[in-house]
Order: C-alpha cells, then structure tokens, then sequence
C-alpha cells in the first residue's frame, strides 16, 4: 500500500471569524493536487487539529472525500492521547469514506512501549483502513522505539510511519527491522532526501504547499538514479525548508499561502501570527524563490 511520494500535511482555511472555510479547503486541496501532491494528509499538525471540534472535523472530512477523493487520496489524522476516542474517530473516519488514517503517539500521558504497542495494536484491530504511524516525540514527548515500530509493522493494515524525531539514524534502525514493504516517510522537508538514502518512500511535507513540484522532482530524481540532480535541487530548497520553521508550524505556511495568493484565514488561539520580523523575513525568502 502507497499513499504516493508527496503527502502534504493540509493547513485548515479559516473565515475572518476563524470558522472553518469548508469551501477554502476544497480550493487549497485542488491547488495542492495541482501542485505536486500525491495524497493529502488532513487534520494533522499543520491543520490545527486541536482547535477544531468533532463536528467540524468529521464535516471537513466529507466534504473534502466528496470533492476531491476521486482525485486524490485522503488521510485523516484521527489519533489522540486516549486510545478509546481514536477507535471512535478512526471508525467514523472509515464511514466517511477516507483512504487511510495517521495516529499520532498519544501524547502528554506518556506510555511506555508496551503501552504505545497495546494502543496502535488495538486501533488498527478495530478498522479495515491503512495506517500510517507518526512519531513526533518533540511534540508527544514520546518517541516510539525502533523495535516497537518493527513490531507493529507485522499487523497488516499498519503499513508505514512518518518519523518525524529528527533522527536519520533512527529511521536507519526502522529501516533495518522492518520489510521492504514497510514505508518510511520523512516528517521532516529537511531531512527528506537522508531519509530516502536509506530507503525512505518519501515525505509528508509542509513546504510542498509551495514547492510540491519541486520536492517531487526531487524525489523523482533521486529514484531515478540522478543523485547529482537531487542533491542540487534539495540545497536550492533548504532555505525555503527551514523557513517554514522560522517559528511554530503552521504559522509561517499559513502566512506564505496567504501572501502567494492562496488565501487561508488566520489561525486560531493559542497560535498567533509572525511578528514583524519574521513576517519580512518570510517575504523576503519567497520573493527570492520568485513564490510571489
């Protein structure tokens, strides 16, 4: 099972009065399927899960199956830090219609290995659906174990983990235990070509909301044996990566979309727009790669 190369992690349109713009994320995700995007990663991170309620989530969710998944693959992040309101979301999910689900490491009460084992075990037992683990320990303050994933890529519907620890040598380890089916995407636009070093499928991406041509190139290259080629284009890309996190995400790609044109709203409390200086930095950065 392949989801694609280039999954990028959808932000979530907001109206001026941060309501959900149902029909800005229909327009976002044709943009992004224009634009490089093999598959769209929703309600994840970059979309401000946390702010969003169940009705507002299970309502992006229906209408972006409706509109555009018979263009494209939809995955919905459905993963909490209780493993009982994941299976209900994740089965609603499944109801809607999405292709497949990401869960996130239950965050903030910290289980250990058995635990994160016993919780991805008992969700994937519940659902039909693909799953793709993801392991951000910088924000789950978890980080799940090379040998915990490897174990938890012999269930058959857990098919792939976006590492997104900052770690190649972890991935390296995730590599070395798992089968070649096992995919491993980058969590990272930095880190993407490393990872595909070491026998990576690919990345779910929030720089791809503006490069997504680009990184797919990227990886196409690098695929195709054009190492040189790959390398240029990923040095030619690394500012504009590492600008995406000048501060929390999705801050900056919102502000960028917004700037290029696609318009997405603010962002919803707790999370607060760039400061002066990093709003000029980040204008600066996409005028230099002629973004706008």
């Amino acid at each position: 099972m392949s989801f694609g190369e280039v999954l990028t992690a959808m932000v979530t349109p907001f109206k001026e009065d941060l309501s959900v713009d149902y029909d800005g994320a229909v327009k976002v995700g044709r943009y992004l399927i224009e634009n490089g995007s093999d598959a769209l990663l929703v309600l994840g991170t970059t979309g401000e899960v946390p702010t969003l309620s169940k009705e507002e989530k299970e309502k992006l969710l229906k209408i972006l199956v409706d509109e555009l998944g018979g263009d494209t693959k939809i995955i919905a992040g459905t993963g909490s830090y209780s493993t009982t309101d994941t299976i209900s979301f994740t089965k609603r999910a499944e109801e809607i219609g999405v292709d497949g689900v990401m869960l996130v490491t239950p965050y903030y009460n910290k289980p250990p290995q058995e635990g994160l084992y016993k919780h991805f075990k008992m969700v994937a037992e519940e659902t039909d659906l693909p799953i793709i683990l993801y392991n951000v320990p910088g924000r789950s303050a978890t980080n799940i174990d090379p040998k915990t994933v490897a174990r938890l890529s012999k269930i058959d519907n857990i098919v792939a983990v976006k590492e997104a620890s900052g770690s190649v040598e972890q991935a390296i380890k995730i590599r070395s235990l798992t089968d070649d089916d096992f995919l491993i995407y980058s969590g990272d636009d930095t880190l993407t070509l490393p990872i595909l070093s070491i026998g990576g499928q690919g990345v779910i991406s929030v720089a791809s909301h503006l490069v997504g041509k680009e990184i797919k190139e990227m990886i196409g290259d690098f695929k195709a044996g054009r190492l040189d080629k790959a390398a240029k284009k990923n040095a030619q890309l690394n500012k504009l990566f590492n600008t995406m996190f000048i501060t929390t995400n999705p801050i900056p790609v919102k502000a960028a979309l917004n700037l290029i044109g696609q318009g997405v709203g603010g962002l919803r409390p707790p999370l607060v727009e760039l400061s002066d200086s990093e709003y000029k930095e980040l204008e600066s950065v996409l005028k230099e790669y002629r973004l706008f």
